[in-house]
């Protein structure tokens, strides 16, 4: 037990300093924090789609899930927010390759949240979690109607 205590202290110490960094970062466009400040290990955020991008002037909400053992392995990341996107599934399951196979403990959240906001801007359709997405992605105007169709505003809480 004496180990797990120490373990979770670590990760909480972790997370601490990387909301800290978050909120000193001078990143536009992205923010997360703690759902509550009893739990460090689930927070919320947001990602603003960058300008020049279908997704301009759209706000999602994403859900982070640190698990016990971060940053040895990727939080679970989902969309909260409907986004029709290639890489971005009807549940808002995310297909990220630095969220899977490509995870390395020197990310952060601030890393994560900017490689989000990327994604949205340039999918990768060689993996597509949406298909039908994917196929509409050539056609910019088609695809924009189908993000605005699915997108629904963020209300305050």
């Amino acid at each position: 037990p004496a180990d797990s205590k120490s373990a979770t202290g670590s990760v909480t110490k972790r997370l601490g300093n990387e909301l800290m960094a978050l909120m000193m970062s001078s990143s536009p466009g992205i923010s997360a924090f703690p759902k509550s400040d009893a739990n460090l290990f689930d927070w919320i955020g947001t990602i603003e789609g960058v300008p020049g991008t279908v997704y301009e002037n759209l706000k999602y909400k994403i859900s982070i899930h640190f698990p016990s053992n971060y940053p040895f392995i990727a939080p679970i990341i989902r969309f909260e927010t409907p986004c029709y996107h290639p890489n971005v599934d009807l549940h808002g399951n995310i297909c990220l390759d630095i969220l899977k196979d490509k995870w390395s403990a020197v990310y952060s959240v601030t890393t994560i949240l900017l490689s989000l906001q990327s994604l949205l801007g340039e999918p990768n359709n060689d993996s597509p979690l949406n298909i039908d997405a994917a196929d509409l992605w050539s056609s910019q105007q088609a695809f924009k109607e189908q993000v605005l169709r699915h997108y629904q505003p963020l209300v305050a809480d």
